[in-house]
């Protein structure tokens, strides 16, 4: 399983989490196999500004990933995500990607309740 993180820094799983998907500046992707991390990448996210929220969900999809973890993120990228079989998870008290990321894995992560979608 491929878990995409929005992330502010380069620091993979040390990386603080970004508050909103859109406008995150990296993805932190983990790959999990049997209830552990087998790898851990850092790509840096397309320009929000430049090429607006369906380009940074076209570029979210384009890493092949089943699941987000998010701690905010609209309808429109809800719905994307969904429609194309991503999961959509979100945790919003955790600070560190590991540390969702280890929370992930322990079933102690909800998935995202589309009436908690922000409204913008």
């Amino acid at each position: 399983m491929r878990v995409i993180i929005p992330v502010e820094s380069e620091q993979g799983l040390a990386a603080p989490r970004s508050g909103h998907f859109g406008h995150a500046a990296y993805f932190t992707i983990a790959t999990i196999e049997n209830g552990e991390v087998t790898s851990v990448e850092t790509i840096k996210n397309v320009d929000h500004d430049q090429f607006g929220c369906g380009g940074v969900i076209d570029f979210a999809l384009s890493q092949n990933v089943d699941a987000i973890i998010a701690t905010g993120m609209g309808m429109p990228p809800y719905s994307r995500f969904t429609a194309a079989g991503v999961a959509v998870y979100a945790e919003r008290e955790t600070p560190l990607a590991g540390d969702v990321l280890a929370k992930f894995i322990a079933g102690e992560v909800a998935p995202m309740d589309p009436n908690a979608a922000c409204r913008h």
